[in-house]
């Protein structure tokens, strides 16, 4: 691909991405030695997965106008509903994981009552590198067990060290999920630095290249930043299996990074998430440890959750330069993936989180569960005693729900509506279901059902699977009622393999949905979604 460039840079500090790997013999000489690994180590009967039924890939679709929409789309729609998922451009070399696709991101452009559907990957510098090569070169989450999942990585170190393939713009995939801020539509994946994209008139979407805040963000970004609706700052961290383990930033509204604050904990962990309030910062020190060693020794996956362990909560003035007024707080152990929201309430801070009691660690090993058996995923309602230093904590639920989503005009301020999926196996989700977090939850409930705290569930019904709802409010702010809006989501057919997307009522959950859209084409389940408004694709327009 030609010696490298002076660094390339687009109006707003982005990065176009450019990079320089290299085919020649040393390249032919590793994927020789790759093969050979694999041949001796890798049991090759076991099937993908990950990538049969609705999980396979699919091409990148050019918009299709005009689809069929059964109901109606109202005017507060106007704008693009998108969301990302992993979609692999090339078969695995071994291993594979859902975690491991090329992000996807499909969008449904809404105006004036019609829709225009596309999916375009996220033009990655690991992908362009892949498509170089016509194949798979990247190490797979899907390899990373036992001694070959060691050799695995030394492969990768390999090939960057060898200059085969380029990791200066990172290895990143830009899959799990989308953020707006400061005129830019964002894909992320936490291992890497965000990927800008630009929502063309037609709803196409063009990948601009890489932020990294002239150059002040040298360090991962997590997939979940905050948007404070108030002040139009974002607030993230990027998490590291060297130290600092953890290190906090905040975005000002005109796009300006301010300086690293790190964050001291004992150990290499996961953290996927973490929540804003008025005030402070959340962040979330769980056991479930970055541990290579045990991987070789013991056969085990690079993620071990330590059951012995205390779950910990850090709370952070959210302009501290530093992590001295941090306060932590402890409770049972658990691990979690996603946060709903968080806000104070006199001198405690409140937390609504999908806590997990035991991470099965078969969904980073590759295995699909068909129903859940062990996965208990329940709203939670946390508060940290900031005068006290005591922590406690009071289910919410039953078993399983996840990516719970809220009002966005309420985020870090207290609100009373959680908008959550229910699931019947890690990503299978079944329904959407509507939480009223000032309703008392019915106890002793083993099921997921209306009544107590659940206001209403919006089943997708037979075969038919979806992913996380999107709340788009009628009107912006927090004027009118809150939960005065709809939920959007993707919605599969198993039974006929068509894919559509739903508009559902959010006051009423009624049944019958308020919009169905048609698509041409199969969309495979996926990760996260957004909802671009009309105006911020306009201000956007401006890159």
């Amino acid at each position: 691909m030609g010696q490298k460039a002076e660094e390339e840079r687009v109006e707003g500090g982005v990065v176009v991405v450019k990079p320089n790997p290299s085919k020649g013999l040393t390249s032919k000489a590793i994927d020789w030695l790759e093969k050979l690994i694999v041949k001796l180590m890798y049991d090759s009967s076991q099937p993908h997965q990950w990538l049969s039924g609705n999980f396979a890939p699919v091409c990148e679709t050019p918009p299709c106008k005009d689809l069929p929409v059964i109901g109606h789309l109202p005017e507060c729609l106007n704008g693009e509903f998108v969301r990302v998922g992993p979609n692999p451009k090339f078969a695995p070399v071994a291993g594979y994981h859902w975690f491991d696709g090329d992000g996807m991101i499909h969008g449904l452009r809404i105006k004036d009552g019609r829709a225009t559907y596309l999916s375009r990957y996220v033009k990655t510098s690991r992908l362009k590198q892949e498509e170089y090569f016509g194949g798979s070169k990247f190490m797979k989450i899907g390899d990373l067990k036992g001694l070959f999942g060691l050799l695995m990585v030394n492969m990768q170190m390999l090939r960057a060290k060898l200059k085969v393939l380029d990791v200066s713009y990172g290895n990143g995939t830009g899959n799990t999920a989308l953020v707006y801020h400061h005129g830019k539509l964002l894909a992320l994946s936490e291992a890497d630095k965000p990927y800008v994209l630009k929502v063309l008139e037609d709803g196409d979407l063009q990948t601009i290249g890489l932020l990294d805040y002239d150059k002040r963000l040298a360090h991962s970004f997590t997939a979940h930043p905050k948007v404070d609706p108030f002040t139009g700052e974002m607030f993230t961290f990027g998490y590291s299996h060297t130290p600092p383990y953890i290190t906090y930033r905040v975005v000002s509204k005109d796009g300006f990074m301010h300086d690293p604050v790190p964050i001291t904990i004992s150990d290499p962990i996961m953290m996927h998430d973490f929540a804003i309030t008025e005030n402070y910062a959340i962040i979330m020190d769980l056991p479930l440890y970055f541990r290579p060693k045990e991987m070789v020794k013991d056969k085990k996956l690079i993620f071990t959750f330590d059951e012995t362990k205390k779950a910990r909560f850090g709370v952070l003035p959210r302009y501290a330069k530093d992590e001295l007024l941090i306060k932590w707080f402890e409770l049972p152990n658990c691990f979690i993936f996603h946060n709903a929201n968080a806000w104070e309430e006199g001198e405690e801070v409140v937390l609504i989180t999908c806590r997990l009691q035991n991470p099965d660690l078969d969904m980073v090993s590759g295995t699909v569960k068909e129903k859940l058996e062990n996965f208990n995923n329940e709203l939670y309602e946390m508060r940290f005693n900031m005068i006290t230093g005591l922590a406690s904590q009071k289910k919410l639920s039953a078993s399983a729900v996840d990516f719970p989503r809220v009002n966005e005009s309420y985020t870090g301020r207290k609100q009373r509506f959680v908008y959550g999926t229910i699931l019947d196996s890690i990503a299978k989700v079944t329904g959407i279901i509507k939480f009223d977090l000032h309703a008392e939850p019915e106890s002793g409930k083993k099921k997921l059902e209306i009544g107590g705290n659940v206001q209403g569930i919006f089943d997708l019904g037979p075969s038919r699977f979806g992913s996380e709802a999107v709340f788009v409010p009628r009107e912006p702010g927090i004027t009118s009622e809150e939960d005065d809006g709809y939920l959007i989501c993707f919605v599969h057919d198993e039974a006929n393999g068509k894919s559509a997307v739903n508009v559902i009522d959010a006051k009423t959950m009624s049944a019958n949905p308020v919009a169905v859209i048609e698509l041409p084409t199969r969309v495979p389940y996926g990760f996260h979604a957004f909802f671009v408004t009309e105006e911020q694709l306009q201000e956007q327009a401006k890159l």
